[in-house]
């Protein structure tokens, strides 16, 4: 019993902080994704926050993007700086330059998300990982989007390596999990510190539905891809829309950089209306039949989302596309 206690990472003693049917489904995410080791978590907000806490110790600073995911952007805008007095600079992302300029003498966390929500913008994951290891910062990655079959972010450097498991790697709409994927002396730290302390644990039924869906997730995100791309370029030449956001258009602004450090396309893309009124996205919105409204992509329903009548209540192009 001392012997197992004293390997928590290792042994199944206390289901919340270790269970064989997750373990399983962890060594699956990491041989996946290239990682020494993987950590489920509860949702992804669990990884997102312990992998953040995790990191950070009070006046510390981090950067991070203006369209990162939007509870994440709360965690790290406001949250952070009340509770623990931690500072956090918002940044577009696609230059590398603002970002450089944006490091303080306490930044210890860049944490990106390529392509960031709603937006869709890349960043240099590479340009970025030789910007910060030298400064010993540490970087931070939310890959849901391509998954590590179409983005390996770790081999670009990043650390910590962030899913939404209920998303593309799910695929059936019917799980909440997260996971955080890295070198193994980083997910054990976490694994024994915030994750155990603070109780965000994936349990055994998720896990074993994970490893159901990673069977097929090759042929899923195939047919994300090209159902996505079909849709995408269908919209680019429909009138009534001025532009549409996916990476996998060669229209997409960072095209050649989408072509360099990712493989392939999830489905999910945003697209803006030829019109500046509430009203008429709202009719729009409620006038499309074949897609379902939600906001939970990667599964097998099509589904439509409106970030400016929902998030913003009022059309910015600059930061977020009609609907998505």
């Amino acid at each position: 019993l001392d012997a197992a206690f004293e390997d928590r990472t290792g042994t199944p003693v206390y289901g919340r902080q270790l269970n064989p049917t997750v373990r399983a489904a962890e060594t699956q995410l990491a041989a996946l994704a290239g990682a020494g080791k993987a950590r489920l978590f509860a949702s992804g907000m669990g990884a997102i926050s312990s992998s953040l806490l995790a990191s950070l110790s009070p006046g510390d600073h981090l950067i991070t993007l203006y369209n990162v995911y939007g509870p994440a952007a709360n965690f790290m805008g406001t949250w952070l700086p009340q509770k623990m007095g931690i500072t956090t600079t918002f940044v577009d992302g696609d230059d590398i330059a603002e970002i450089e300029a944006a490091i303080q003498s306490r930044t210890r966390v860049i944490y990106l998300e390529s392509p960031s929500s709603a937006k869709f913008g890349l960043q240099d994951i590479s340009a970025v990982t030789a910007l910060a290891a030298p400064r010993g910062i540490r970087v931070i990655t939310d890959n849901t989007w391509a998954t590590p079959l179409f983005q390996n972010t770790l081999e670009m450097g990043v650390d910590l390596e962030i899913h939404s498991v209920s998303k593309y790697l799910g695929g059936h709409s019917d799980l909440i999990a997260g996971v955080v994927l890295g070198r193994a002396e980083l997910i054990d730290g976490i694994a024994t510190t915030e994750a155990e302390l603070l109780g965000a644990r994936a349990a055994p039924f998720e896990a074993w539905l994970l490893q159901r869906s990673l069977r097929t997730l090759p042929a899923r995100m195939a047919a994300h891809e090209r159902n996505g791309l079909a849709v995408a370029r269908y919209l680019e030449t429909h009138p009534s829309i001025v532009e549409v956001r996916h990476p996998g258009l060669e229209s997409h602004p960072q095209f050649a950089l989408a072509q360099r450090q990712m493989r392939g396309s999830s489905s999910l893309f945003g697209f803006t209306l030829a019109t500046g009124e509430l009203a008429a996205i709202k009719r729009f919105f409620d006038a499309v039949t074949l897609f379902g409204r939600g906001v939970f992509p990667g599964g097998h329903a099509s589904l439509i989302y409106a970030p400016s009548i929902s998030v913003l209540k009022e059309p910015t192009p600059d930061r977020y596309p009609s609907l998505i």
